[in-house]
C-alpha cells in the first residue's frame, strides 16, 4: 500500500474507560480501521488529562485512574478518512475528534521528495 505525500491525520480523543458493546472502544475503533483498510492507526496513552467535564484522569499513585486519556490517530487520503467517519459515527459519544492536513514523507519503505 503507498500513501500520497497529501493526506489527513485523523485525532480521537476519549478515555480508557469508554465501551463499543463488549469491549473498549480504542480497540474496537482501531479494528474498524483496520477492516476497512486504511493505512494505519496508533493509540497513545496519556498520564495525565481532562476534557469538556472538566474532571482530571491520572496515573497518579495516590489517584488512580481506570480511564486515562487516550488518543487514535489515524492517517490516509481524505476519501477514506471520511468514509471511516462515517461508518463509526454511532460509536462516539463523548469524545474529541480533530482533522488535519499533512504532508507524509516516508511510509513504509516509500519516501516522497522533501522540499525544504
Amino acid at each position: 500500500m503507498t500513501l500520497p505525500n497529501a493526506a489527513l491525520l485523523l485525532r480521537i480523543y476519549l478515555g480508557e474507560a469508554e465501551r463499543h458493546d463488549s469491549s473498549p472502544l480504542f480497540e474496537a475503533l482501531v479494528l474498524k480501521a483496520r477492516d476497512m483498510g486504511l493505512a494505519g492507526a496508533t493509540v497513545l496513552r496519556g498520564p495525565m488529562g481532562f476534557g469538556h467535564s472538566g474532571e482530571i484522569h491520572s496515573a497518579k499513585i495516590l489517584d488512580l485512574s481506570s480511564n486515562l486519556p487516550l488518543v487514535i490517530e489515524i492517517i490516509d487520503v481524505r476519501e477514506k478518512i471520511e468514509a471511516y467517519l462515517e461508518a463509526i459515527n454511532g460509536m462516539l459519544v463523548s469524545t474529541l475528534v480533530t482533522l488535519e492536513k499533512i504532508r507524509v514523507v516516508q511510509y513504509g519503505k516509500t519516501r516522497h521528495e522533501v522540499d525544504v
